[in-house]
């Protein structure tokens, strides 16, 4: 799948929060509506089986609550894409990641293999299970966590019990810290801390760029690691470097030249942003160019984070740059070189901003945003809830404006060949929403701290939920309506002279 990822240290955010954001984009010429729902205790699977793999797999019969965004067409399973349970811990999965041949070769992906003819046949072979993969993982590990670090072993214990058929990465976070987790191969796995005062920005390949080993082995304040990656790596010759100070990327990830349009710039262009003033990102003296192999995993931002900031980044197309999908270069060689971060096939953007400040009841919010995030705008909801706005789950195949991710389709479709046109429309839009948020989130916040007791303050957050969705689909109707007004005068069968 794919995803662009950014994480942001409690000491980089605005406001003291972790902050954990992921696109999850289809694959090429494929669209995923998804929905914004509550998993009960009760919902959950105690043996649970996957669509794709068909792996099965025993779970603890003490679930937590939590929410999740799954595909609305379940045909290829959950793909819970991110969520947050009742302990207020939050988890994004997953950001498909890299790798090379000597780890394949190593330790080959746990694929699924089907049956093949009949029992007594002489060509008959056994179907075998796979391992488990983007479609499992929110399901399998975020009902029975409760910290970032506990995400993380027990992620890890099932890529050793069960392996994965995919290069996949995952974040957890709780309110003091993040963990960035990737696979190495079909059962091995290196974890790192997010540094509090730096971001990490992760676009399909492996990032992290340094590991501690004997943190790792010992305290694990910062790093862990499967039990078994030091001869893992010794016995297979991966540590490529010259002074023993392992480099993840170099010995596990990949250089290759789809890295170079496909990944790499997209991390350019992030921290290009975030970090405009500390380096030179343009020009033959740059010290970062979109396709360096060396762009830093986790990086100090010249200024604190906000939740627009990600929102901007998460829905970038190279502005300011000759590679900008809607630029006015002329020169077709560079306009659309590179792959943009918001693109026609954003599925969701799940933004998770824990509040130290706040009391748990009502600490996380869940910010999102549905389709091609340059034409939509990021939207707040409280966590700790039982049910969720029908404008967010009640998605189905059927294309229809009572549904927010279609909308959003629609829209983007009108846009997209009206960029200049409509822009106005769409910031107008982005800005009232998102102020509209936090407006709400201010107002909702006071009137949670008179409150008491757990339901009360529950009803009190569905409310407020439902209060902002409402706003919305009435400022997204209208916003559907203004584009496709402009769409159809600028239809190419257009002609100046009326009928009158």
């Amino acid at each position: 799948m794919a995803c662009t990822t950014i994480l942001v240290g409690k000491n980089a955010s605005y406001d003291g929060s972790t902050l954990a954001a992921r696109n999850e984009d289809s694959g090429a010429g494929s669209y995923e509506n998804k929905n914004f729902i509550v998993v009960t205790p009760e919902e959950q699977p105690r043996k649970y089986k996957s669509v794709i793999s068909k792996v099965e797999i025993e779970l603890p019969d003490n679930p937590m609550r939590y929410t999740a965004m799954p595909n609305a067409n379940l045909k290829e399973g959950i793909w819970g894409a991110y969520g947050v349970n009742e302990k207020n811990i939050s988890m994004t999965a997953t950001e498909t990641i890299t790798s090379n041949e000597r780890v394949l070769g190593a330790d080959p992906m746990v694929k699924y293999i089907p049956q093949v003819g009949k029992k007594g046949d002489e060509n008959y072979q056994e179907e075998i299970f796979g391992g488990i993969g983007e479609e499992d993982i929110v399901t399998l590990v975020l009902p029975y966590i409760h910290t970032a670090r506990d995400g993380v072993k027990r992620l890890g214990q099932i890529l050793k019990t069960y392996g994965t058929y995919e290069k996949n990465a995952i974040a957890f976070q709780d309110e003091n810290e993040i963990w960035w987790l990737e696979t190495i191969g079909g059962h091995h796995w290196i974890a790192k801390k997010v540094p509090d005062d730096s971001y990490v920005v992760m676009p399909n390949q492996l990032g992290i760029d340094s590991f501690d080993l004997d943190d790792a082995f010992g305290k694990q304040e910062e790093y862990m690691c499967s039990e078994d990656l030091r001869e893992f790596i010794s016995e297979n010759h991966l540590d490529l470097s010259f002074d023993g100070k392992l480099n993840p990327r170099d010995a596990f990830g990949s250089h290759s030249d789809m890295d170079h349009t496909y990944n790499t710039p997209r991390a350019w262009i992030i921290q290009r942003f975030f970090n405009k003033l500390s380096f030179k990102w343009d020009g033959e003296n740059a010290d970062f160019k979109p396709e360096s192999n060396n762009i830093p995993w986790a990086q100090k931002p010249d200024r604190k984070i906000t939740i627009e900031d990600i929102k901007y980044v998460l829905s970038h197309h190279f502005q300011e740059t000759p590679f900008d999908s809607y630029g006015k270069s002329d020169d077709k060689v560079l306009k659309g070189k590179y792959r943009p971060i918001g693109i026609n096939r954003n599925n969701v953007m799940g933004l998770v901003q824990i509040r130290p400040y706040m009391p748990k009841a009502f600490q996380v919010i869940e910010w999102m945003s549905l389709g091609s995030n340059v034409f939509n705008a990021v939207v707040p909801f409280y966590a700790n809830i039982t049910k969720t706005p029908t404008y967010l789950s009640n998605g189905t195949d059927k294309v229809s404006t009572d549904n927010f991710y279609w909308t959003n389709r629609l829209i983007a479709a009108l846009c997209d060949n009206n960029f200049s046109d409509t822009a106005a429309y769409i910031e107008n839009y982005q800005l009232d929403i998102q102020s509209k948020g936090h407006e709400m989130i201010i107002k909702y916040d006071k009137m949670a701290k008179s409150l008491s007791s757990e339901e009360e303050i529950q009803n009190l957050l569905e409310t407020a939920n439902q209060e902002m969705a409402d706003y919305l689909k009435s400022k997204t109707d209208v916003l559907l309506s203004n584009v496709l007004y402009v769409a159809s005068n600028n239809m190419k069968n257009a002609f100046s002279r009326s009928d009158a």
